[in-house]
């Protein structure tokens, strides 16, 4: 049985942190030791004898190699584009015309310059495709030497035959280790090294027994008291304290651990058993927290899956027994390895591990597929995460049946790696969701937010770059080895070509990290300009406006060219991409193009501007913003209206505060005949000039429209202070019209008319003859005929 990675895993996570880089020389790479180590790995890869331990190793030094010869590829960069500009510059002879002698000798020379540079950028290039070469080869049959262990058939531990041996074998290490104590308890040397480090040891076991049992009910309290005195961040406290009932007792275990090897009383196998107890016991504390986390025992903590409780209870018991089966197949992977069990001895006796192992994930499978989520919180969950959850349940289900099966064929090590590496693969989704679930809570906690709102884009984004980062751990753990991981990244960091350039991720992140900070001051420009200097000119609002918008326009262009230029993209490229995509702009997106060149010279002539009322369309408002596309109204009723700016360039729009509030208000009114007019029109005049929006110079005027045919009309006419308030003003002449023309007796009419008969008598005839006819017909009900 292939013993689980997790250990493995670790020493392979640490190993991608540290640099796999070979100090480059200052007069560059030594090509002739590169030569030796290319000829040497060369061999090594074509023989295919040496170990997967050594070709590791050899292939280290060859990256080290390669990273020297990418390095290398950008030396005289700088003198080499001089040269071909130079060289460009002197043009092209024309077919059948003879160049000029010293053009064509600076021709020469400059060639001849540029050939000499390049000549170690060529050779860097060549040895750096020779390295690429012997590490894909190297990683091709690293990876055919895994495929042939995965895939290995050996036996049965189903055959009755290989049972006895098995259990003599494991019966003689287990006796060996006994002997081993009980020899080095009966040596006197032993004895006199235990009685001189006695103080040393009580000691460590004290420290280490306080721990273990005292570790975890300190770290209950802590949580306790951190939830009951705490009002922000909860959560965040919460779950700080709970890593100490990881912590605590793991210092417990090596304190322990350094105990027993200072006794010496343990012999070879019990030192090297003892030496991973710290390990195993971190294995334990992990997926006991882990299940915690997940499913919290009290019912009225926030709990990161919706699950009932009988659920929560179960499928935490079986989190918590995961770990002693890993535990248990690590021990005997260690003992197998030491005493030399056959392939059969292994077979069988990790075959009651896979069984056990099999039974837990279908257990834990079925809470997935089933029992996770409830029937009566299933509206409130995400669809997303209900769907994740099943689907995985149900593949959990088909390696828990798939394994054994596998395993009882006689493929114990792909069984082994299918079903730990499940486990594996379900303890990393679930520690993705529960620091998702811790990252949602630091950033409400430190923005000052509240728990309803933690599930903003911020914490999103931080959720999906945990998911990122998991992947390479997913990749480990499903038998991806460290050097595939870094070779993905040394290729995910030599970029892209595009053209003539390279675009690399170091490129992305300068052109985000310059346009950010071009972006940033520009909108510092703008509110400086906004609020400090414009206000103290002359210019009015639209025109700061307009100012302000253009600074804009040209700071983001300039900071957008500014990054891309630093970035290392040719912009000569990139225009004759905009030139190719030109036709098509004109032609799918005139409308656009149309727009936006109205609102730049919205922006520049500011026929309207905001603040300005206008009427366009029959929609009359204020104008609250200009933007690249369309203008932004306000109507009185507050809604908002998008007119694009096309429509305000070349239809007709009236702006009725353009430059001044000042405006005309006219008010109809009718007098009924027979009133004296004069005297009307002083009412009214007095009217009009004792309303404080009024202006007196230019005076309001009355005038006698004519003869209308119920009335006599008038009008009222008066500039006003504020345009912006002439309803008001119509309301309020309205008010004193009617109260006024009450005191002086003037009759407003309401709309009449006389309707004339041309023949009466035909009316008066037909109404008779109606009358007749209903005193024949009309007969009580009960009446009978006559006879």
């Amino acid at each position: 049985m292939q013993r689980p990675s997790l250990l493995r895993l670790l020493c392979t996570l640490l190993l991608l942190a540290l640099p796999l880089s070979v100090t480059a020389q200052a007069t560059g790479p030594d090509y002739t030791a590169w030569k030796n180590v290319a000829q040497r790995a060369e061999i090594a890869v074509e023989n295919g004898r040496a170990s997967s331990s050594a070709l590791e190793s050899l292939r280290i030094q060859v990256v080290g190699w390669r990273e020297q010869f990418l390095e290398a590829q950008s030396a005289n960069q700088s003198r080499i584009a001089t040269l071909n500009s130079q060289i460009a510059s002197l043009g092209t002879p024309a077919e059948g015309v003879e160049e000029a002698p010293d053009i064509a000798e600076r021709r020469v020379e400059l060639t001849s310059q540029l050939q000499r540079l390049r000549a170690p950028v060529v050779t860097a290039e060549e040895a750096y495709s020779r390295a690429d070469g012997v590490i894909k080869e190297i990683d091709t049959l690293i990876r055919e030497r895994q495929t042939d262990a995965l895939l290995s058939s050996g036996p049965s531990p189903l055959n009755p035959v290989y049972w006895g041996p098995a259990l003599e074998a494991l019966g003689s290490s287990s006796s060996a280790l006994t002997h081993e104590v009980s020899q080095a308890f009966k040596s006197e040397a032993q004895r006199n090294s235990f009685g001189r480090a006695l103080p040393q040891i009580v000691i460590l076991a004290l420290v280490g027994f306080v721990l273990l049992w005292r570790g975890r009910r300190w770290s209950y309290s802590i949580v306790g008291f951190l939830s009951r005195h705490t009002q922000r961040g909860a959560h965040v406290w919460r779950f700080i304290a709970s890593l100490l009932q990881i912590l605590l007792p793991f210092i417990g275990l090596i304190a322990l651990v350094e105990a027993a090897i200072e006794t010496g009383l343990l012999g070879l196998r019990g030192t090297l058993l003892i030496d991973d107890v710290p390990w195993y016991g971190l294995i334990l504390l992990s997926f006991r927290w882990l299940a915690g986390q997940l499913f919290p025992r009290r019912e009225d903590e926030d709990t990161i899956l919706d699950v009932e409780h009988k659920h929560a209870t179960e499928a935490r018991w079986y989190i918590a027994a995961v770990a002693p089966i890993l535990v248990t197949a690590l021990v005997f992977n260690v003992l197998a390895s030491y005493d030399g069990w056959s392939d059969a001895t292994r077979a069988v006796i990790g075959f009651p591990i896979l069984i056990v192992t099999g039974v837990v994930l279908s257990r834990l499978g079925r809470i997935l597929s089933v029992g996770l989520i409830d029937s009566s919180s299933e509206e409130e969950t995400p669809l997303y995460r209900l769907r994740i959850s099943r689907l995985l349940g149900r593949a959990v289900i088909l390696v828990a049946i798939a394994g054994p099966v596998i395993g009882a064929l006689g493929y114990g090590n792909a069984a082994a790696r299918l079903m730990f590496a499940s486990v594996a693969t379900l303890a990393l989704f679930g520690l993705v969701l529960v620091l998702q679930s811790f990252v949602s809570h630091l950033y409400a906690f430190i923005m000052r937010k509240n728990d309803s709102e933690e599930d903003g884009l911020i914490p999103i984004l931080m959720g999906f770059a945990l998911v990122l980062g998991a992947v390479p751990v997913l990749a480990l753990i499903w038998g991806a080895r460290a050097a595939d991981i870094t070779e993905v990244w040394t290729r995910f960091q030599e970029g892209f070509a595009i053209g003539d350039s390279r675009i690399s991720p170091v490129d992305f992140l300068t052109f985000a990290v310059l346009f950010s900070a071009g972006y940033v001051l520009t909108r510092l420009l703008q509110g400086m300009m906004r609020t400090s200097i414009l206000p103290r000119t002359k210019i009015d609002t639209g025109g700061r406006n307009a100012i302000v918008s253009g600074i804009g326009y040209i700071g983001i262009f300039l900071a957008a060219v500014i990054a891309i230029s630093s970035a290392g993209i040719n912009l000569s490229n990139i225009a004759l991409v905009a030139g190719a995509l030109s036709v098509g702009i004109g032609f799918g997106l005139q409308n656009i193009v149309s727009n936006f060149v109205s609102g730049i010279i919205l922006l520049i002539e500011r026929p309207i501007a905001e603040g300005d009322w206008i009427e366009v369309g029959g929609k009359m408002g204020y104008v609250r913003g200009i933007s690249v596309r369309s203008t932004r109204i306000e109507t009185f009723d507050r809604t908002d209206v998008i007119i694009p700016n096309a429509d305000l360039v070349s239809g007709m729009v009236t702006n009725w505060t353009r430059g001044k509030t000042v405006g005309r208000v006219i008010v109809p009114v009718g007098v009924a005949y027979g009133n004296d007019t004069r005297k009307v029109e002083s009412i009214l005049l007095g009217i009009a000039r004792e309303h404080s929006m009024v202006l007196l110079n230019p005076a309001p005027s009355i005038v006698f429209q004519g003869f209308g045919a119920d009335s006599l009309d008038f009008e009222i006419r008066a500039i006003l202070r504020d345009v912006n308030f002439v309803l008001s003003v119509k309301s309020d002449m309205n008010h004193e019209i009617s109260k006024r023309f009450a005191e002086e007796n003037i009759e407003i009419p309401f709309q009449q008319r006389d309707i004339w008969i041309r023949n009466p008598e035909a009316l008066s005839s037909g109404v008779s003859d109606v009358n007749k006819k209903s005193h024949t017909t009309d007969k009580p009900a009960t009446e009978k005929p006559a006879t």
